[in-house]
């Protein structure tokens, strides 16, 4: 049976585009406007101002202001707010790439393939399949990738005889070795407050919780995939070689800091929360690719990541496309990115602004090479349009299964995210095959 948003299904497969009409964003106010454009742009990005001013400076009928927003669903509920009443919405907004689907539902964003598609060459599939949801349209250029990467203490890993794990055998060997030598020392925890990155290790093993059949939605997660990680993660906290305590708390940065945690699956952007978390173990970490499911075919997911987005409010679609283009594929633009706003840009040629490595990781000259690498290798993932209520869902299920160190919990929380998920949308009026 079709919805309401029967529209929106036809759009992620056909390439259909969401008109703005409605909300004022059209292309005859571009062609009609005289003089300079001025444009809004909401972002949660630290010194975006400064990165803007470049583009001010060379682009006097074009100028872009910078609203600084609190990220994640703050910015999310702010848009929407605005998009219901008519008015009050910025023309470019910064949006994280598991939102991008509630977005496009709420028609709070627009598809500017016509003024973007070209740029698909310039960023990795995983990054674009973000901004596209496995279409034609493109609802956003990407900005900001988060590959996963590996952490480790490098002096412990020595200690112990113990290379980088190349696999997750490996990983699962090493955290028994270390962890058997030293009962302080875990090379891991499963955190259960942590879904995003759960949803990144699945799609490294190849899921992808949501997709577009026809004029439905589909959901997976409780797929061959993800019951792969749910009962590996599961395996490794029962048996007691990994913690399973929260990210993100005093006692993990502790941990951190003390060496009692001494590995962390983490993202590209790990070094910056390493020097504020484990300050005192600075030139004892190294960098490397994530240990693989199957090691001739690499692999990895992602944690984190955001686009920049056109607003259907806007009434400069055309000029604010250019601008979101340069912004996300200029070398200049780039590099200011990287360096004043600290991000690691999605686009491809990143690696060639990218020339020193972050300072906990200075003496590793090839830490961006590794990410660059990973960035390439990342599956793509199509989110939904509740991911909130799977991410929470997590939270409930995986909170339980951690407290109770029994793999079978793990596994079987998935059928309750599958559950909740999906009676969310049907309940939301969407159409979920299946």
């Amino acid at each position: 049976m079709k919805t309401k948003f029967a529209p929106l299904m036809a759009a992620l497969t056909a390439a259909a585009l969401l008109t703005t009409t409605a909300c004022g964003g059209s292309d005859e106010s571009d062609s009609g406007t005289t003089g300079p454009v001025s444009l809004t742009y909401w972002s949660w990005a630290p010194n975006m101002d400064k990165v803007v001013a470049a583009w001010n400076a060379k682009n006097p009928d074009i100028q872009v202001t910078v609203n600084k927003q609190d990220g994640g669903d703050p910015a999310v509920t702010k848009l929407l707010t605005a998009i219901k009443a008519g008015s009050g919405a910025p023309d470019i907004m910064q949006a994280e790439y598991q939102k991008i689907p509630t977005l496009v539902s709420a028609d709070a964003i627009t598809d500017i393939a016509g003024e973007a598609g070209s740029l698909k060459d310039k960023f990795p599939e995983g990054a674009w399949n973000g901004v596209t949801l496995g279409s034609e349209a493109v609802y956003g250029v990407p900005q900001d990738s988060g590959p996963l990467m590996f952490f480790y203490r490098a002096d412990v890993f020595e200690k112990n005889g113990l290379q980088a794990p190349k696999t997750w055998d490996d990983y699962a060997a090493s955290a028994e070795k270390i962890h058997k030598a030293d009962p302080k020392q875990y090379l891991g925890t499963f955190s259960a407050t942590d879904a995003g990155l759960f949803a990144g290790l699945a799609q490294q093993a190849g899921a992808s919780w949501w997709g577009v059949n026809g004029e439905s939605w589909t959901v997976n997660i409780n797929d061959a995939a993800t019951q792969k990680v749910a009962s590996y993660w599961g395996g490794l906290v029962e048996k007691g070689v990994i913690d399973n305590k929260p990210m993100y708390t005093p006692e993990w940065n502790t941990a951190l800091n003390d060496g009692t945690q001494v590995g962390w699956v983490s993202a590209v952007w790990a070094p910056g929360v390493l020097e504020g978390s484990a300050k005192d173990t600075k030139g004892k970490w190294k960098a490397a690719p994530m240990p693989q499911w199957d090691a001739a075919s690499p692999a990895t997911g992602n944690w984190g990541g955001s686009a920049t987005s056109v607003t259907t409010q806007s009434k400069h679609k055309k000029q604010a496309a250019q601008f979101v283009a340069w912004l996300n594929s200029d070398p200049e633009a780039l590099k200011l990115l990287a360096t004043t706003a600290n991000v690691y840009p999605a686009a491809t040629e990143a690696t060639s602004v990218l020339t020193t490595p972050p300072a906990f990781f200075s003496d590793q000259a090839d830490f961006y090479t590794i990410a660059a690498d990973a960035a390439k290798a990342t599956k793509p993932f199509t989110y939904g349009p509740n991911v909130n209520v799977a991410y929470s869902a997590f939270n409930d299920a995986f909170g339980k299964a951690a407290e109770s160190k029994k793999a079978a919990a793990f596994t079987s929380s998935l059928v309750t995210m599958q559950q909740t998920t999906v009676d969310d949308m049907k309940n939301s009026g969407f159409t979920v095959a299946g």
